[in-house]
């Protein structure tokens, strides 16, 4: 196994590729999202417990229905942003004929093939330093912020969550010259 950088780990052998991108890993952020999953999590119930329990009027359970909307929103992205964190990793296989892309949170997730022969226009994104999207992207709730992209059937296709620049690039090559050795075969 051999690392790009300290999130990258990847494995090649004459019929395939496995590349591993892992999540950035900060303790106290963990813990920080963390502790925000359970505050909002705590948020919830009371308000759940306070409109089965107390007597409302008409205009409370409306009020209520609207927060306990917007809470729902928040805790799935709060929620899916701290399991990515703890337990999330992508998944790269390149074999003879396709590219096959995971995002897995422990076990789960799904493998999609992209077959050589309909990935076009594949490049490399990185935002501008002390952009709004670079600033944006390096929050911990924000799971996004891929760094390569391709065009799959006029879908843009992205994977690579938040490596640096000199790890994206270094990414970048390993994927683009195993394709092309795959190609030529």
């Amino acid at each position: 196994m051999k690392w790009i950088g300290k999130r990258v780990s990847f494995v090649d052998d004459k019929q395939k590729t496995t590349i591993v991108i892992y999540p950035e890993s900060h303790v106290l952020v963990k813990g920080l999202l963390g502790a925000w999953v359970a505050m909002w999590l705590t948020i919830g119930a009371t308000i759940i417990w306070s409109y089965f329990n107390l007597k409302l009027t008409d205009q409370e359970n409306i009020i209520i229905y609207i927060f306990l909307t917007f809470w729902a929103y928040y805790a799935v992205k709060v929620f899916r942003s701290f399991a990515w964190l703890m337990w999330g990793k992508e998944l790269i296989k390149i074999d003879e004929t396709a590219l096959f892309y995971k995002k897995s949170v422990k076990r789960y997730g799904k493998s999609v093939p992209y077959y050589f022969e309909n990935i076009q226009k594949m490049s490399l994104f990185i935002p501008k330093d002390k952009s709004l999207q670079a600033s944006w992207e390096a929050s911990p709730w924000v799971r996004g912020g891929e760094r390569i992209e391709f065009e799959y059937f006029g879908k843009m296709i992205r994977f690579a969550r938040k490596l640096n620049e000199k790890d994206a690039k270094l990414l970048f090559s390993l994927v683009t010259k195993k394709i092309e050795e795959r190609l030529k075969k």
